[in-house]
């Protein structure tokens, strides 16, 4: 996809991950709708930032559980865009044990409905302006929760809601690029620990021991957590070069779902 001249949709863009990708398809001709919903003084910053990008960009507080506010961004950008070719499902809700305490039935509710049920009622409502487009592409934001739950020296960083929350990304994915095809690409990024997703920028992270956090970069294979500007990487592949995949879920996460464990030889007079 040429980038040039577009228009995308990015949730959670006040700071980290969804803001260094509405950035960077700024600087390549995209007309950016970000959206915020907390972290004020982030928020702030980043609207200011925006003012000053060439293009025509939008910042829209907004909460995304709210079936009436989705509708009604979808409908500010369809009259201010008239279309819509790039959506970066970005929005989720982390709880992690050691931040956020017991784990509580609203704790529980939170996580689910940001990570998953929020999610769902963006592409719903957003897919008619995709499609419309004629070339969209939908890039679904996840976590290898989905996949090691609280296994492992993770398991002190994510809650069973939010790792069930990533396994039904990865099945709306499937879907979504069924309901998309042929117009809309939808694929998924599966991310693992990041410096501002569950790593060393983030609230939890220094609630840790050092031994804990030592574990966990252990068992990544190459030996750090991803970096934001891996993750815009990774984004611009799926959006501009992968125009034959879709339905598919790219992982990026160090290698942590495979371990660190070692290869033994094969043993003697086994070729």
């Amino acid at each position: 996809m040429d980038l040039q001249g577009k228009t995308a949709l990015v949730l959670g863009g006040a700071k980290g991950i969804g803001k260094a990708i509405g950035f960077a398809l700024a600087s390549q001709g995209v007309n950016v709708v970000l959206t915020y919903h907390d972290w004020p003084e982030a928020a702030a910053g980043m609207q200011a930032e925006l003012a000053v990008l060439p293009g025509n960009h939008l910042a829209v507080s907004i909460d995304l559980r709210d079936p009436a506010q989705v509708t009604d961004l979808l409908q500010r950008i369809r009259d201010q865009f008239s279309r819509l070719h790039i959506l970066i499902n970005n929005i989720e809700r982390g709880g992690m044990p050691v931040v956020h305490g017991p784990y509580t039935s609203e704790q529980w509710d939170l996580e689910l409905t940001t990570t998953l049920k929020a999610k769902w009622l963006v592409f719903h409502h957003a897919l008619p302006l995709l499609k419309a487009a004629g070339q969209a592409a939908v890039v679904n934001l996840s976590s290898i929760a989905g996949i090691v739950g609280r296994s492992g020296p993770t398991g002190l960083i994510f809650n069973d809601g939010y790792a069930a929350a990533n396994r039904g990304v990865s099945s709306f994915t499937e879907t979504w690029a069924r309901q998309g095809a042929p117009e809309v690409r939808v694929n998924e990024l599966m991310l693992g620990l990041c410096e501002t997703r569950h790593a060393e920028q983030t609230r939890g992270w220094d609630l840790l021991s050092e031994e804990q956090r030592a574990a966990i970069l252990a068992h990544i294979p190459l030996g750090r957590t991803g970096r934001v500007t891996d993750v815009v990487q990774a984004v611009m592949f799926l959006l501009k070069e992968a125009d034959y995949m879709t339905g598919a879920t790219l992982r990026l996460d160090g290698g942590y779902c495979l371990g660190h464990s070692q290869v033994p030889p094969m043993p003697a007079g086994v070729l």
